[in-house]
């Protein structure tokens, strides 16, 4: 039997990359740490967890790229040692597909359903009915900084600057839309690639802050991402929007924009309505 893998390693090096390293302990068996400062509201982001189980996926199927993924939330995540169990479920010349269960001891964190490829290779006729949004440039946008608990820790590992009118909710004037555009990129230039998009499409403040509803984080049910390309070096314009908040939910319908104007990801998330 040929040995197996030491360590999975993310083609693009950086603190992000090594802040969801996984490596391979047994067959379909992944071991990983979630890093302290990563939190919000005192528990991992959601994206930054996905990324996580997505790489063990990725490198059990043998896939670089995540093309579409599904997270269901189980557990809050916490630092620590997590086991992540990965299962391919079918092979094909294009694509693999497979889940991967996150576990903090014996408790599951998150499920992951993904199907993986290789985008590079992705090609076929364009029809776009959409645009990038309007941005005011970086330095005229609002930098979300961590202070304490809020704005929380895990925004000290993301570069986001947020559209000015849709940052008036820190000084409380809710806009009334529940809307959030703004810039992504990671600290110290280091590139974004298709796994760190599923870490982008979950980095941005709730909708809900400008819904005039109460301000609280929004605990994640499930996050779906598309990964349409790997970015081109640079600035990410981002959109988040909200049409319908009903029984206790909301959506959140997101677009990802690289810096040559290329849709590279979209993401759909249903999370809780936040109490007062």
């Amino acid at each position: 039997m040929a040995a197996l893998p030491v360590l999975a390693r993310c083609p693009l090096a950086g603190p992000f990359a090594t802040a969801t390293a996984v490596q391979s302990v047994a067959a379909g068996e992944w071991a990983a740490s979630i890093d302290a400062g990563w939190e919000i509201a005192g528990n991992a982001n959601g994206g930054y967890l996905l990324a996580m189980a997505t790489r063990a996926l990725a490198a059990a199927a043998g896939r670089p790229d995540p093309v579409t993924v599904t997270a269901h939330y189980l557990s809050p995540g916490r630092p620590g040692s997590v086991r992540i169990a990965t299962q391919i479920l079918k092979e094909g010349k294009r694509f693999a597909t497979g889940t991967a269960t996150m576990f903090s001891g014996t408790r599951p964190v998150l499920a992951v359903l993904g199907t993986l490829g290789d985008l590079s290779q992705a090609a076929g006729p364009e029809l776009i009915e959409g645009a990038p949004p309007e941005l005011p440039a970086p330095e005229d946008c609002v930098r979300v900084q961590p202070a304490g608990t809020f704005p929380p820790p895990f925004m000290g590992h993301v570069d986001l600057r947020l559209h000015p009118d849709d940052a008036a909710f820190s000084t409380g004037h809710q806009s009334g839309q529940p809307l959030m555009r703004g810039w992504f990129r990671l600290p110290d230039a280091e590139p974004v690639d298709s796994i760190a998009l599923l870490c982008a499409v979950d980095a941005f403040p709730p909708t809900a802050f400008n819904a005039r509803l109460p301000i609280a984080w929004t605990p994640t049910v499930e996050l779906t991402a598309h990964i349409r390309a790997n970015p081109a070096p640079g600035w990410l314009r981002c959109r988040f929007s909200t049409r319908f908040v009903t029984a206790g939910f909301l959506e959140e319908d997101g677009e990802v924009w690289d810096s040559a104007g290329r849709l590279v990801g979209q993401s759909r998330q249903l999370a809780l309505v936040p109490r007062s």
